[in-house]
Formats: structure tokens, C-alpha cells, sequence
């Protein structure tokens, strides 16, 4: 009897692991065209763009040692502000314009947690110039309809809910500005 008992407690409990988990494949099972990318953390894991549908997003090209690198600070009081309502952000450094972003994942996260306190998502660096560009940019700004290469670091795209580009903004846009805190409103 008591054997009984402990694997009918035990298949309760398996029960209860595998309902997350198989809601998490089925999640993903038919995201957005945009979204159907893998891409990496900083950290080198594995992130599948679908876990931000749903939510708005804000992708931006970063640099560690650009004239825009204060853009950061914006970034990340957009992200206080924004974040809690559900607002994403990702930033992908890249090194594409004049290599303004030489370091590696770790010397760029210690930058952003010194100088920034960055708590938004840092994705592994990416190309984001023609010569190599990586799919995700390559989509992003085919969707955008503004087929205009990537001009320089810190150029902004905000995705609605649905997974789609609602705008485009150019680098010198700062993240406080009246065009970009509307769209995100």
C-alpha cells in the first residue's frame, strides 16, 4: 500500500514538471516570422526570439566606445520606466562601424553593469552591416519598410506584441525622445 502511495505522490509531481515545460515547447511552436530566430545571450545560451512575443521590444545595435554610447543610460531608464508594463529591450553589440565594440562578452557586460547598471537583455555580438549581416537584422529590416542599411550603432526598432516592426529609428534618436516614448506608449 504505502509502495502505491509514493508512486502515485510521484507521478503527481512528474505531472506537475512536465505541464511547464511542454506549455513552454508549445509556446513557441508557431511564433511570428520575426521572431523565429535563435540567437545568443551574452552569456553564450541559446535565446529564441519567440519568448518576446507578447510583449513590446525595442532591439538596438549597441557600442561600447561610440559618440552614443550614452544612449545606454537612456536605454536603461526606458527600460525602469517601461519594463514593469512590459516592455522588452535587447541590445546586440556589434563591432560593424569603425570597431567601436572590440570586446569580449565579458569586457562588455562589466562595462554596461559599471558605467550603466544595464539590467535589460545583452545579446551576443552580431553583425549587423550587408557583408555579414545576421538573419534577424536581415528580417528586421526587410519588415521595417525602410529597406535602408543599418546607418551606425544604436539604430532602434521597436516590435508591437504581435511580433512586428511598428517603427524605425535612427541612431541619434535618443530613447527619451517625444517620437520614441509615444510609440512605445
Amino acid at each position: 500500500m504505502k509502495l502505491r502511495t509514493t508512486a502515485r505522490v510521484y507521478a503527481v509531481i512528474l505531472a506537475f514538471l512536465l505541464v511547464p515545460a511542454a506549455g513552454a515547447q508549445t509556446r513557441y511552436a508557431d511564433p511570428p516570422p520575426l521572431l523565429d530566430h535563435v540567437v545568443k545571450t551574452l552569456e553564450g545560451e541559446d535565446r529564441h526570439l519567440a519568448a518576446y512575443h507578447g510583449s513590446p521590444t525595442l532591439v538596438v545595435n549597441v557600442a561600447s566606445r561610440c559618440g552614443l554610447t550614452r544612449q545606454y543610460a537612456g536605454l536603461q531608464s526606458l527600460y525602469e520606466k517601461y519594463g514593469p508594463q512590459g516592455l522588452s529591450i535587447l541590445a546586440f553589440p556589434c563591432n560593424d562601424f569603425r570597431g567601436q565594440e572590440p570586446g569580449t562578452p565579458q569586457e562588455i557586460a562589466a562595462f554596461c553593469e559599471t558605467h550603466f547598471g544595464i539590467t535589460f537583455d545583452l545579446m551576443e555580438k552580431i553583425h549587423v552591416a550587408p557583408e555579414n549581416r545576421h538573419p534577424f537584422y536581415a528580417q528586421l529590416i526587410r519588415e521595417s519598410g525602410n529597406p535602408a542599411d543599418i546607418r551606425w550603432n544604436f539604430e532602434k526598432f521597436l516590435l508591437s506584441s504581435d511580433g512586428t516592426v511598428a517603427a524605425r529609428f535612427a541612431p541619434k534618436t535618443s530613447p527619451d525622445s517625444p517620437a520614441l516614448i509615444s510609440a512605445i506608449e
